[in-house]
């Protein structure tokens, strides 16, 4: 069994199973024999026949051996499988997972080889001492599962070691984001406090000046009253006249603080800086997803 690759203990189980077909084939051709013998003993007594009678013969001959064929292939075939199932559980246990080549059962070479070995090699080892019998097949060799084990390990550690790295870049990548968001959020809180302090300024001063010119008319009143009580009611007059302009200019700064507000809005800075912040809230939205989506893979 050189020829096959088989190390003795399948060739061993090769024998086996050659010996089983062997001892099934010649009991199948030993019932077609006596099918035959059936016919002689049965019809065959008187010493001529008619077409009909030949033809009836043998109709029915063809029909008992063609039944007998029929359930040896079947048997056969269900056999095979059997033989089959023993090979796949055993190698589905070591997590191997076998293929066939039906091709290869038509191998006209390779079936020479196999009834060569019948002829030869399976009677010179027909004295061996068999193994004893199991229901399934010997497992493989405790090196190669446990080489076949190590490197299916080997394999899933680093394919564990890529997704952990690539997790590692996708976090970094997702605080960067988190970072630049805070920075830009900052630089617009910061923009908007001098934005406001600005304003702030502005109409401290234009009220300072305000009240100042409202002491000056108010200083100017009372001096006027003094001196000509002619002159008074144009003073109050004068007074409540700036007192109208204070408030018509407080109203016109409150107008003017919205409208730069309003302006400053629609700065290109403003705008670029509120783009920053959605483009930053979306790439954070997309990195929180495709963490979620590494972490249940993992």
């Amino acid at each position: 069994m050189a020829d096959f690759g088989f190390n003795d203990h399948h060739q061993n189980e090769v024998i086996n199973y050659m010996r089983f077909a062997r001892s099934k084939r010649l009991l199948r051709l030993k019932t077609i024999d006596s099918c035959f013998q059936d016919l002689k003993d049965s019809r065959l007594v008187e010493e001529t026949f008619t077409v009909d009678e030949v033809a009836d013969m043998l109709d029915g001959l063809q029909v008992v051996v063609r039944g007998e064929v029929e359930i040896e292939l079947i048997n056969t075939a269900h056999t095979n499988v059997l033989l089959l199932r023993q090979l796949f559980s055993q190698a589905e246990k070591f997590y191997l997972r076998l293929q066939t080549d039906i091709s290869e059962l038509e191998n006209r070479e390779l079936l020479e080889q196999v009834a060569e070995f019948e002829k030869t090699d399976f009677k010179s080892n027909s004295k061996v001492n068999q193994e004893s019998s199991k229901p399934k097949l010997a497992p493989l060799n405790e090196g190669g599962v446990s080489e076949l084990l190590n490197k299916e390990i080997s394999r899933l550690q680093e394919e564990n070691d890529k997704l952990r790295a690539r997790l590692r870049t996708l976090e970094s990548q997702a605080m960067s984001a988190l970072d630049e968001k805070v920075k830009a959020e900052r630089a617009l809180k910061d923009l908007q406090k001098i934005q406001g302090d600005q304003q702030c300024a502005l109409r401290a001063q234009e009220i300072s000046n305000l009240e100042d010119t409202v002491a000056a008319m108010q200083a100017d009143f009372e001096k006027s009253l003094t001196a000509n009580a002619a002159s008074q009611k144009e003073l109050q007059d004068s007074l409540v006249t700036a007192k109208h302009d204070l408030l018509r200019v407080q109203e016109q700064l409150s107008l003017a603080e919205k409208e730069l507000e309003k302006k400053f809005q629609q700065t290109a800075a403003y705008r670029n800086m509120k783009e920053i912040l959605s483009k930053k809230n979306d790439q954070i939205k997309d990195l929180r997803k495709r963490l979620q989506r590494y972490e249940s893979d993992e």
